[in-house]
């Protein structure tokens, strides 16, 4: 089966363009909001590196204590109605962060934070459980792709941007520009309809009561309970879950890293500004994913024709892992950006093609939940590896956590080669893909 290529899917696809719009104006703003806010707390704490930590976790942890929470709730209700209500929601909380004066205020960061990332855990769910529905199977891989890429890219402008804009206007514009960009999001996904988020006969439960068992809070556990089993009963997407945590145990020390060895140790050393030089490791990180993700459908498609889905992914982690360990010993800004736009590259495809694998191997009638307790428990290690490496960094130097971080990211990778080689494991039959339909035909000529 080939995929849609990128301008097929854009062309062709108005809601699929919609979302992926909706998505581009809310990760700028987001960005953002992630560079200033970090700065900020820095700026009003002196540089303690445990609030620093602490803002990251509270940037992942919630994620993950409302995750289920939210792949519930998508699963039983419209989807549309999650993504409109979490949009307006981040757009108030955006603007809290203006009212961040001194060391007394931090409390007002950390609620923020802790709301804005709650309310993203619905937005997500929402919109990945949406994205196989909108995207069809022949352009789930490009739209998949596509969302990272542009996501990653909008991470490297946004951080850049975001640094530059709180270097030369004050952290309050970059805050602003995050409350607005929420906004412009809630009116591109206002334009979708709700019949597009589901598979083909599928259909939102309501929630009044009259049509449910019990109560409404009975049911959702009922719903996260059968996500669970699922998840449970099936080991391929057991496996690609546990890749995911496995690598996040050294994943929470990448944002720590980019902070702290780019704002404390290379600013000190260089005569950078510290932002701009915390900016420069999210640039290029995102600038290597960008690269990955446009690269990811083709090689996409050229690994799984050959049968090598598989070691794809498992190298791909090795590969990625290893090559991030080198950050630590770089002796300027300059390689060490240049090593993590390397690693960026291997994680960045390898991603792609793992979590489209995800998507495809779920049903729609769980989807929501599935995926959102994948990313909810990667994120929860990622917060809480953070908060602990945060920690470590009384004792150890910014060069030797990234050292530990590769080393602890490339080891899924190892384990995930080895359930193949021993044949613990295996991928599905690959099964024909099914006739184009007339309108398929039609969105595609009128791509070309």
């Amino acid at each position: 089966m080939t995929s849609l290529t990128y301008m097929q899917l854009l062309r062709g696809n108005r809601a699929f363009r919609r979302l992926w719009w909706g998505q581009v104006i809310s990760e700028l703003g987001n960005w953002f909001n992630f560079i200033a806010g970090l700065g900020l707390v820095r700026a009003v704490s002196g540089g303690d590196p445990s609030v620093t930590a602490a803002v990251l976790m509270l940037r992942l942890a919630p994620f993950a204590l409302f995750a289920p929470l939210a792949g519930a709730c998508v699963d039983r209700w419209s989807r549309r109605t999650v993504m409109l209500v979490t949009d307006a929601g981040r757009a108030v909380l955006a603007c809290g962060f203006l009212l961040v004066r001194g060391p007394e205020d931090l409390w007002i960061a950390y609620v923020c934070t802790f709301a804005m990332t709650m309310l993203t855990a619905f937005f997500e769910a929402a919109k990945n459980a949406a994205l196989p529905n909108i995207a069809g199977e022949r352009g789930l891989l490009a739209g998949n792709a596509l969302m990272f890429s542009s996501r990653f890219l909008l991470m490297s402008i946004g951080v850049a941007l975001g640094g530059a804009a709180s270097a030369r206007f004050g952290y309050e514009v970059a805050f602003v520009i995050n409350a607005v960009s929420f906004v412009a999001s809630y009116i591109s996904i206002w334009l979708i309809p709700e019949g597009e988020m589901r598979a083909a006969g599928a259909t939102a439960v309501e929630s009044d009561a009259q049509q449910m068992s019990g109560s409404v809070w009975f049911r959702l556990w009922a719903d996260i309970r059968e996500g669970w089993s699922y998840i449970w009963q099936h080991r391929l997407v057991s496996a690609l879950i546990g890749v995911n945590i496995l690598w996040a145990t050294g994943g929470g020390a990448i944002y720590l890293v980019y902070d702290q060895l780019g704002a404390n140790y290379f600013a000190a050393r260089e005569g950078y500004a510290p932002d701009m030089a915390a900016a420069a490791f999210y640039v290029a990180s995102g600038v290597g994913l960008v690269v990955a993700m446009a690269c990811a459908r083709r090689i996409g498609d050229y690994v799984a024709a050959r049968g090598w889905t598989v070691a794809l992914i498992g190298w791909g982690i090795i590969a990625h892992g290893v090559t991030f360990a080198l950050v630590g010993f770089m002796p300027t800004l300059v390689l060490a950006c240049v090593v993590t736009f390397i690693s960026r590259l291997f994680i960045g495809v390898e991603f792609a093609v793992q979590d489209t694998l995800l998507m495809r191997a779920l049903p729609d009638r769980v989807r929501g939940r599935v995926l959102i307790t994948d990313r909810a428990a990667e994120m929860s290690v990622m917060g809480l590896g953070a908060q602990a490496f945060g920690w470590t960094l009384e004792w150890i130097t910014p060069q030797g956590l990234a050292i530990i971080s590769g080393l602890l990211s490339a080891s899924p990778g190892v384990l995930w080669l080895l359930l193949f080689a021993t044949g613990k494991l295996r991928l599905p039959v690959k099964e024909e893909a099914p006739p184009m339909t007339t309108t398929e035909e039609a969105e595609l000529a009128a791509a070309r």
